[in-house]
């Protein structure tokens, strides 16, 4: 996220949105600690060189962010005790409903998403579609995207234990197997989201696309203030394939643990979402192509 500074008589001066993300940090790092109070407005304008009024907007900013308690016209406000974030990192099946579902209460939502099928994703989209149905929230448009591996591609993993090119038809049926999950779970999604179209009138945008590598970490932007990023981790897997088993390189996406980035919580993690969205832009468009089912 880009911060502009405003000058005056050739005189750098720093905005309400930077004075909060220094106060925001010297809270994170301790240097502000729970119950401490800051310091008055007047000393907080003179050592930012800023007039009171930007100071003011500042604490605002972050008393909205429940860092601060007591925000007042009279003595200094405190620093907060900490509230429960609900962003820990926890498995993709614990983090990515409620969030999702959280991401689906604004008026206009936007999530992207790179992975290796959409399976999480399919079982996640029940918690925002349950409260859409519920009458609970009604985003006026959603706009999804989606980047998969191409089919015509050797992908990384899943693979066969041996590795590729040691048995044709191991191959093959490694290949099918997951052709068939990511197919199935993209015309879910599809369906799910385009029914709340036709139910309710919501603007529905649902684009796959795939791209010529595995990705070896799933990738989540919501409404670009948020990314949440799990990698893959392969192990020895064996997948039930007619009445035998597939001994397999395979990763379980579901288990992943998923770390959470939020733009609006510190400077990094407002250039960490931002990095990831324009990432995920720079593939969609220069080497992905459209999806097929064939």
């Amino acid at each position: 996220m880009i911060r502009e500074s405003v000058a005056v008589n050739g005189i750098t001066r720093r905005t309400h949105i930077e004075i909060a993300d220094i106060l925001r940090d010297r809270i994170r790092t301790g240097q502000l600690k729970v119950g401490d109070r800051l310091s008055t407005q007047a000393d907080l304008a003179q050592e930012f060189g800023v007039e009171r009024g930007a100071v003011r907007q500042a604490l605002r900013i972050l008393h909205n962010d429940g860092l601060l308690v007591n925000v007042t016209k009279g003595s200094p406000p405190r620093i907060a005790e900490p509230r429960p974030s609900g962003r820990e990192p926890q498995s993709t099946m614990v983090t990515l409903a409620p969030m999702l579902a959280e991401a689906f209460s604004v008026p206009h939502v936007s999530v992207d998403v790179i992975c290796l099928t959409s399976e999480t994703l399919m079982v996640a989209l029940s918690a925002p579609l349950q409260r859409i149905h519920a009458g609970e929230i009604r985003p006026e448009s959603i706009s999804l995207r989606v980047l998969l591996p191409s089919r015509k591609i050797q992908l990384a993993f899943p693979a066969p234990l041996e590795g590729w090119g040691q048995d044709h038809d191991q191959d093959n049926q490694v290949r099918q197997h997951w052709l068939a999950l990511r197919n199935s779970q993209v015309t879910v999604v599809k369906h799910n989201l385009l029914a709340l179209r036709d139910a309710y009138g919501i603007s529905v945008d649902v684009t796959f696309r795939v791209v010529p590598f595995t990705p070896p970490m799933k990738l989540y932007v919501l409404n670009g203030t948020e990314a949440l990023v799990g990698y893959y981790l392969v192990a020895e897997h064996e997948e039930p394939k007619d009445g035998g088993a597939l001994e397999l390189h395979d990763v379980r996406g579901v288990d992943s643990i998923l770390l959470p980035f939020d733009s609006r919580s510190s400077q990094r993690d407002a250039a960490f979402v931002e990095q990831s969205a324009k990432w995920f832009d720079s593939l969609w468009e220069t080497i992905s192509r459209e999806l097929s089912l064939a």
